[in-house]
């Protein structure tokens, strides 16, 4: 299979690559903005990793991951639009330029991304797209101070992955949201310094993995909350 991953260099991401890997039939492509740490892991398993190093909120970026799946005559069987980014601060002090970087990252990103590359998906085999959302972002659970930025944005994904469902079923290509709760990560430390998450990130990505593969099977359109803690 044929898998783009975002936000590969760290956390999730990182255990992510790992796991698609283990597999010699999978061929990843593996982006983040980290290329040191990008090209550290392609080590692991160099005929099986390619890697854009890149902001995925510039379309410069976009571009160059369509050319280097065109350029490689692949089609995308699973592209996880994982990477995202987090503030902490309180709502009345949030600016213009904080507010539309983690849109950027977390909303824009993910619809511009899988806009390009839906020439190179779906059709006569089905496609899936997963969209890590979090449980911050899920209608109805708790909600924490300071994180008014990233958990609206959260939720602005789930919404936009049902939209993408019901537009994208004609093209074979199924879409699904995965809210997760908490893991042991930067991100997570960044929000909550104090607590020791139930899982950690190695735990998260098997699920995603297994799920990325399996789940178009049984869902479309699904905000699936994953999650023993939030946090």
């Amino acid at each position: 299979m044929f898998i783009v991953i975002t936000g590969a260099s760290k956390g999730i991401g990182q255990e992510i690559l790992k796991q698609l890997v283990f597999d010699k039939e999978n061929t990843v492509l593996a982006v983040a903005r980290n290329k040191a740490e990008l090209i550290r892991l392609q080590k692991i398993a160099p005929d099986n990793i390619l890697i854009v190093a890149g902001d995925i909120s510039q379309q410069v970026t976009l571009n160059k991951i369509a050319a280097i799946v065109k350029q490689n005559g692949k089609r995308v069987d699973v592209l996880i639009n994982n990477a995202g980014t987090l503030i902490n601060k309180p709502f009345a002090k949030i600016n213009i330029k904080e507010l539309t970087n983690v849109y950027n990252v977390n909303v824009f990103a993910p619809f511009l991304l899988s806009q390009i590359l839906l020439p190179f998906m779906g059709k006569k085999v089905k496609s899936h797209i997963v969209n890590i959302g979090s449980m911050g972002g899920f209608q109805g659970t708790a909600k924490f101070a300071g994180l008014s930025a990233y958990s609206s944005s959260k939720a602005a994904i789930s919404g936009l992955t049902e939209c993408m469902a019901e537009e994208l079923k004609p093209l074979n290509i199924a879409c699904n949201c995965l809210a997760l709760g908490a893991a042991q990560t930067e991100m997570l430390k960044k929000a909550f310094p104090d607590f020791k998450a139930p899982l950690t990130s190695k735990q998260m990505a098997n699920f995603i993995v297994q799920f990325a593969f399996t789940g178009h099977t049984y869902f479309n359109g699904k905000i699936i909350p994953v999650s023993l803690s939030t946090p």
